[in-house]
């Protein structure tokens, strides 16, 4: 049997039909990262002893009835900005590289409870801030399906993990889209939930009022039922949901007929690769071939949608980032002359270039005399894009949009202009904007072979929408494979 062609769920339901048992599944995982995770470099740490130990536990646990979920003994990555009690959590960055948690963020017990096996870390940018895991403190990730191509971030050791097979799922968090485009340079699906459906507690923060984690997985149905074990409310977190309405996977149907389709025309304008343009049209086709009703409409605030994005999260990251000082925990420089030339030395020394540019940004638009020109004025902005999608909902049950206007860069193209980086998001940060949900699938590859992925946006607690539309899609679309050995070219 060949396990590698096994969804997160058919291995679950294998596992359960005692055709192979939990051991197998981590086993070939842990098999899989000795092949090619030094050429892939998706984790920062493995737990290859506890893992092993796991996997009897939670053998017995299914054998005896504790674990009766449909993903009991699938194993899992963790983004390593989420905590897991006695284990290193450093963001990816030098000023977090002796950091171990005392406790479990709130999504690590769901896990556990119910009974999925934690694999390891994965690589991400520096505190989440970056859009290729080229800005981690601890090595880039490759992309799997071409070695010389980012992965896409900030998630995107956990999106190469799942594409190269070196786990099954895994948890990433999504900021302004940190999720969603990794997922398509990937070839793979990965949601971001609404605002509020998962527990923050126990993720590092980067700018609060954006920040969610979500699943990523090989299709649909797997993120489904990744999503309905960490849904929910937690009163630890104080922006967390009371939601009644987390059956997910209830939801996926293969009919579309009627359901309508929005597309901003504007994102179809100006700087969209014709590749991926291409296969974005060719998704639209098929859905109208299902029977859903495609419109195109006008989003008027979207080139407002970067410089808000921006000046709210770079100001939200410069007040979340302060702790890391030197003090309490993490790194501490060797040399210095009192209080204040530690914290400054500290800093100097412990962040990369990319926060250091965020936290700056941050720190000029709070400032004196121009938090009423820059910060206000975002959160103003905010509102009037929110109020634009309310609209758009008021006429459509799901918007379309590309998940990222062009397919993976190469290694070292996007640090050259961070401006340019930054562009790149302009599909994906109005969903964090406004709490919405948003799902990435794939949908195309370049002609170098790169995956092409589509991006669904819902209204705000209308998960079942997305995955109703991309579920119905993906089997309208069919396999859509994986990344070759070692990185070549599919």
């Amino acid at each position: 049997m060949d396990l590698g062609k096994l969804t997160a769920l058919q291995l679950a339901e294998k596992i359960k039909q005692h055709q192979i048992s939990v051991l197998d599944g981590v086993k070939y995982v842990f098999d899989q990262i000795e092949a090619k995770e030094d050429k892939v470099h998706a984790y920062l740490d493995t737990y290859k002893k506890e893992a092993y130990a796991r996997a009897k536990e939670v053998q017995k646990g299914i054998e005896d009835g504790t674990y009766i979920g449909p993903l009991a003994g699938v194993p899992i990555a963790i983004k390593d900005n989420i905590c897991i009690k006695g284990k290193t959590t450093t963001c990816a960055s030098k000023i977090l590289e002796n950091f171990v948690p005392q406790y479990n963020a709130e999504v690590i017990d769901r896990l556990e409870e119910a009974g999925l096996v934690i694999i390891g870390k994965t690589n991400m940018d520096e505190f989440a801030m970056g859009s290729t895991t080229e800005t981690s403190a601890y090595g880039v990730t490759r992309n799997p399906w071409d070695l010389e191509h980012v992965p896409g971030g900030s998630s995107g050791g956990s999106c190469a993990a799942v594409a190269a097979g070196e786990t099954y799922l895994a948890l990433g968090s999504d900021t302004g889209g940190s999720i969603r485009q990794p997922s398509s340079y990937c070839g793979v699906t990965g949601i971001k939930p609404t605002y509020g459906t998962v527990s923050r507690y126990g993720l590092v923060a980067y700018a609060s009022s954006l920040d969610q984690i979500g699943p990523v997985g090989k299709d649909v149905a797997d993120c489904a039922a990744l999503l309905e074990i960490i849904a929910g409310h937690d009163a630890k977190d104080s922006t967390s949901m009371k939601r009644e309405d987390l059956a997910f996977s209830s939801s996926m149907t293969d009919k579309i007929v009627g359901m309508k389709f929005g597309v901003p025309k504007e994102y179809l304008s100006e700087g969209l690769n014709p590749e991926v343009k291409e296969a974005f049209m060719n998704t639209l086709k098929s859905l109208t071939e299902r029977g859903a009703v495609v419109e195109f409409f006008s989003m008027k605030t979207t080139e407002y949608m970067i410089p808000a994005y921006y000046i709210i999260a770079s100001a939200e990251a410069s007040s979340n980032l302060e702790r890391f000082d030197g003090v309490k925990y993490g790194f501490r420089a060797k040399e210095y002359e009192g209080l204040h030339d530690m914290y400054k030395k500290t800093r100097t020394e412990g962040f990369g270039e990319e926060v250091k540019r965020r936290i700056m940004l941050g720190s000029f638009v709070l400032s004196s005399g121009y938090y009423d020109a820059y910060y206000l004025k975002a959160l103003r902005t905010k509102a009037l894009i929110k109020k634009e999608f309310d609209q758009a909902f008021s006429k459509y049950d799901v918007l379309l949009a590309p998940a990222s206007p062009f397919t993976a860069p190469k290694l070292g193209e996007s640090l050259k202009d961070p401006l340019a980086m930054y562009l790149g998001d302009i599909y994906t940060v109005a969903v964090n904007l406004c709490g919405l949900p948003g799902i990435t699938v794939p949908c195309g590859k370049d002609a170098a072979g790169l995956p092409i992925g589509i991006q669904m946006i819902g209204d705000c607690f209308k998960e079942n929408n997305l995955f109703r539309a991309a579920h119905a899609y993906e089997k309208k679309r069919g396999d859509f494979g994986t990344a070759m050995e070692g990185g070549e070219k599919a």
